[in-house]
């Protein structure tokens, strides 16, 4: 195999990832124990090597560049795979430590996930965490994330899954909608009230209601003039105000309900559920703080057994 790298360019790449963490050439160098100038030059080096400004820069700061951006994430990422092979070898890492990059789903993520955060980290005090919210499927070895959590299967054969829960599905809809348009007592009853949608972010489509019915789970179409993208939340507020029903996770709508704010509809043909599962790429041998963050949530959401 051929030599692609050198000492100067590895050099170069890891003074390029410390300026762009720490916003400032002056700061990496100080952090690295070298001049401001020597990492000057060791940017330009870079550049010039990959045809590309890296950093736009000012009198009093450095901004990365898109194209920066992208190489950042990159190289950050295969300098921290480089760090753990290291550490594995040598028997270095006794304890997980880090920065952990999980990409979380808005609802998720609010009501299950961020409010377990401050516990994890007062166990693990030398992790450091990036929670990135959207609903959008990630690239895990592109944007350098270490876990991920989704509502459905993975499509991806190269991602390990580990189910975390099965969500309750209610249909809710606020006191002062009821009053006025009357309370729906069986699925086909929605054809006649305004039903809030949500759009999948990956395909626009509307996401059907699920109910039971007959002994089977069911997919129910709705129609209705409120259409809601990317964040769940906005059709649990749109219900709040008396916009129309909606069908929401039970999780996020547990305080409207016992503080009387919504009111759940529908319940002979409830008890559908969708599953949320902790997603990681498979054949990777996961770092210690992968490794605790998973054993910590399927601690505190997986079902027992």
């Amino acid at each position: 195999m051929k030599r692609q790298f050198d000492n100067l360019l590895l050099g170069s790449i890891e003074l390029f990832c410390l300026a762009a963490e720490q916003g400032s050439f002056t700061a990496a160098a100080q952090a690295a124990g070298i001049t401001p100038a020597a990492v000057s030059r060791a940017m330009a080096r870079l550049e010039a090597r990959l045809g590309v400004k890296l950093f736009l820069r000012t009198t009093r700061q450095i901004r990365l560049t898109e194209g920066g951006q992208l190489y950042f994430e990159r190289c950050r990422n295969a300098l921290g795979q480089l760090q753990e092979a290291e550490n594995v070898l040598g028997g270095i890492q006794s304890v997980p430590a880090g920065t952990l990059r999980i990409s979380l789903p808005t609802t998720y993520g609010h009501f299950r996930v961020l409010p377990l955060l401050p516990a994890f980290l007062a166990e693990h005090p030398q992790i450091k965490v990036e929670v990135h919210l959207s609903n959008r499927n990630v690239d895990f070895a592109d944007e350098g994330f270490d876990l991920a959590i989704r509502a459905r299967a993975p499509v991806d054969s190269g991602l390990v899954a580990r189910k975390l829960e099965d969500a309750e599905l209610v249909v809710v809809a606020a006191p002062a909608y009821l009053s006025q348009r009357g309370n729906p007592d069986t699925p086909q009853a929605l054809a006649t009230h305004e039903c809030i949608q949500f759009d999948l972010p990956s395909s626009g489509r509307q996401v059907p209601w699920l109910f039971q019915q007959g002994g089977q789970m069911i997919e129910w179409p709705t129609q209705g003039r409120y259409h809601c993208a990317e964040d769940l939340l906005g059709g649990i507020t749109l219900a709040r105000h008396g916009a129309g029903l909606f069908q929401a996770y039970r999780f996020t709508v547990e305080a409207d309900l016992q503080h009387g704010r919504l009111v759940e509809v529908l319940q002979p043909f409830g008890g559908c559920s969708r599953p949320f599962s902790l997603l990681y790429p498979h054949g990777r041998l996961a770092p210690l703080r992968v490794r605790a963050f998973v054993e910590f949530l399927l601690e505190r959401l997986a079902p027992a057994g």
